[in-house]
């Protein structure tokens, strides 16, 4: 990581009528971001595009935006709805620990029948685990991209891989639904099959995402892979600016025959699969899965 994104990140108190948002993301019907901006800096965050909406000229990874909201009125109007916490934040940032904000939300939710579905990169959460296990059919998802450490490290301030894994974990027995989120991957960097390994008896879900090159970020990460990696620069320029799929395909071929060697179902776009707590993993292979990509790009989520 750069030097600029360890800085300490500016960060302010906002009000906002509500932190519940009508969502167009596949996945949700509401997406509910307690916090602007991200101080994990991930180099690849697809959601630096946020910064046209909000107005920050601060590099991305820099500032922080703690939203207060008034208190949820009428929460059971959501019984029965997916919300997604969060789409455009980690609600489990360093900072949560001082503002509490997602704990609110849960407080506040606690008992309305929502269906919540919660992304982090963290092991804060454990400190909601008791509050979160109270909603029905909760899912929680780690985002878990390598096992190397070190590149963990050139990638990103969030806690380590070994912490992540340890949290997921403890969910999963817990009797919360758990997915390992394996994105981005990066093409000859990321061992997908050795993450598989480590966490098929410890989620519900496998998540796996190729990794896009778009925006202010693409130059970004080119950079590193010439810098770092100078061997696989040959296949990045053929795939982020040849537009070639074959390294996809290839990849989503192998890892279908790696999944019924293991016993594993294996599917394209579609999480929908159920089956009881205890069966194994499914994989869910999200490589041709551009609708997310779409619904960032129009930026229009509006106050529920």
């Amino acid at each position: 990581m750069s030097d600029e994104s360890r800085k300490l990140p500016l960060i302010r108190e906002t009000a906002v009528k509500s932190v519940i948002t009508k969502s167009n993301l596949p996945v949700c019907e509401y997406s509910v971001n307690p916090y602007v901006g991200c101080t994990h800096g991930c180099r690849y965050c697809y959601a630096s595009f946020m910064k046209r909406f909000t107005g920050h000229q601060e590099p991305w990874g820099t500032f922080l935006d703690v939203k207060m909201w008034p208190e949820i009125r009428n929460p059971e109007k959501y019984a029965g709805r997916e919300l997604f916490i969060s789409s455009v934040t980690d609600p489990y940032l360093p900072q949560e620990e001082q503002y509490g904000r997602t704990r609110a939300l849960l407080e506040q939710l606690k008992g309305s029948g929502a269906r919540i579905s919660i992304s982090t990169k963290s092991d804060l959460i454990l400190r909601d685990l008791d509050l979160i296990r109270t909603f029905p059919q909760a899912r929680v998802s780690w985002s878990i991209n390598t096992l190397d450490e070190s590149f963990r490290e050139d990638m990103d301030n969030a806690v380590s891989i070994e912490r992540r894994l340890a949290a997921m974990k403890i969910f999963h027995r817990a009797g919360i639904r758990t997915t390992c989120f394996v994105s981005p991957i990066f093409p000859g960097i990321t061992n997908v099959k050795a993450i598989i390994r480590r966490v098929k008896g410890q989620c519900n879900l496998i998540w796996l995402e190729n990794l896009n090159l778009r925006g202010s970020y693409k130059a970004e990460i080119m950079d590193y892979i010439r810098e770092k990696h100078r061997k696989l620069l040959p296949l990045y320029l053929k795939i982020y600016r040849k537009g070639d799929r074959t390294y996809w395909e290839t990849l989503d071929a192998e890892l279908k025959a790696y999944a019924a060697e293991i016993g594993l179902d294996y599917v394209t776009n579609d999480d929908s699969v159920k089956r009881s707590f205890d069966a194994s993993p499914v994989i869910v292979n999200y490589f041709y899965h551009e609708k997310i990509k779409k619904s960032a790009k129009k930026g229009g989520e509006s106050h529920a």
